[in-house]
């Protein structure tokens, strides 16, 4: 005999979001009011310094291809023309595994690891936090020198200019720091973690903070480059970079799967531009894999996306239309 419709509907909501809520906890851990609250990073040693000096080849950044914070050190480095002096190593999410997997595992970028989180406890004996990327690893010491992608940065700005094919390039210069400083700020708590409180919110009034204040800084951004190519003025920066890694993906995975879905990015008049302008400096589109992000996203978030389906869309050709920002 089959059960009524309404008992089996209840039976599986119920079961669903218990399994749900656990692997939520899990993935994004969440503050009594289920907001999303992003764990920080635990190695923040800095280059140069008395362990850690410039040196070409010496250091190597574990990058996912998918992963936007990961991706601001890709384009560091591709504008600093650092590809010689750092090398990279690949990491993909498991979907099954709930971790990221070394593509081509060796001893000389893995130390002989599989997964990543092998990686990390090899590196520091008794580790239990987080094992994210990007990652900047010292190979001359088997030592993990910085796990932060917002310090990662500025270290490639400024540590490899002996080496840099753009040594007069700064993205960080010091009559910019405090406005730079300020968009990061806003930025990294409403926009770049601003999408993932929308994603991982757990509660309805959480969510609804949190993509008030998403919408609420893109509208201003918007209005700010109406009258200005970048955000600082019409120099590129630091503040831009991390920007840009979050634009790129938002028509693609945050406006549906993290349900920021009030304007796409290619709706907005000058924001949509400023992406283009972005994306077609030399080698920024190189960094940019597009197959990645989705797979990333909507193949391997499996409490947002369970039957795991990648969609077609979106139509992405415009990103190589004229972007007029240099008017």
């Amino acid at each position: 005999m089959a059960l009524p419709p309404s008992l089996l509907i209840r039976t599986a909501k119920t079961i669903w979001t218990t399994l749900w809520r656990t692997m939520m906890s899990q993935m994004a851990p969440s503050d009594q009011g289920g907001a999303y609250q992003r764990p920080k990073s635990e190695f923040c040693d800095r280059i140069p310094s008395e362990h850690f000096p410039p040196e070409a080849q010496r250091y190597r950044l574990i990058v996912g291809m998918g992963c936007p914070w990961a991706h601001r050190t890709l384009i560091v480095r591709a504008l600093k023309g650092l590809e010689t002096a750092i090398p990279i190593t690949v990491v993909s999410p498991s979907g099954n595994e709930g971790c990221w997997v070394f593509e081509q595992p060796s001893q000389t970028d893995s130390l002989g690891c599989r997964t990543l989180p092998q990686f990390y406890a090899k590196v520091k004996a008794g580790y239990q936090g987080r094992a994210t990327v990007p990652a900047l690893w010292d190979s001359h010491t088997s030592t993990l020198v910085n796990n932060e992608s917002a310090e990662i940065i500025e270290i490639l700005n400024s540590a490899f200019n002996a080496w840099s094919t753009q040594p007069d390039l700064d993205l960080y210069p010091d009559k910019l720091k405090t406005d730079i400083d300020q968009w990061n700020t806003r930025i990294y708590n409403t926009v770049n973690n601003g999408v993932y409180r929308c994603g991982f919110a757990q509660t309805q009034t959480a969510y609804a903070s949190a993509c008030n204040e998403l919408f609420d800084t893109l509208d201003t951004i918007d209005q700010t480059l109406a009258h200005q190519r970048y955000l600082c003025g019409h120099q590129l920066t630091l503040a831009d970079v991390r920007l840009f890694t979050t634009l790129i993906r938002f028509d693609i995975a945050y406006y549906c799967l993290f349900k920021c879905n009030r304007h796409r990015i290619a709706e907005y008049e000058h924001l949509s531009g400023y992406v283009r302008d972005i994306y077609q400096l030399p080698d920024i589109a190189a960094t940019c894999d597009i197959n990645a992000i989705k797979r990333d996203y909507f193949g391997n978030l499996f409490p947002l996306n369970p039957g795991g389906i990648i969609p077609l869309g979106p139509d992405l050709e415009n990103l190589n239309a004229p972007h007029g920002r240099g008017n």
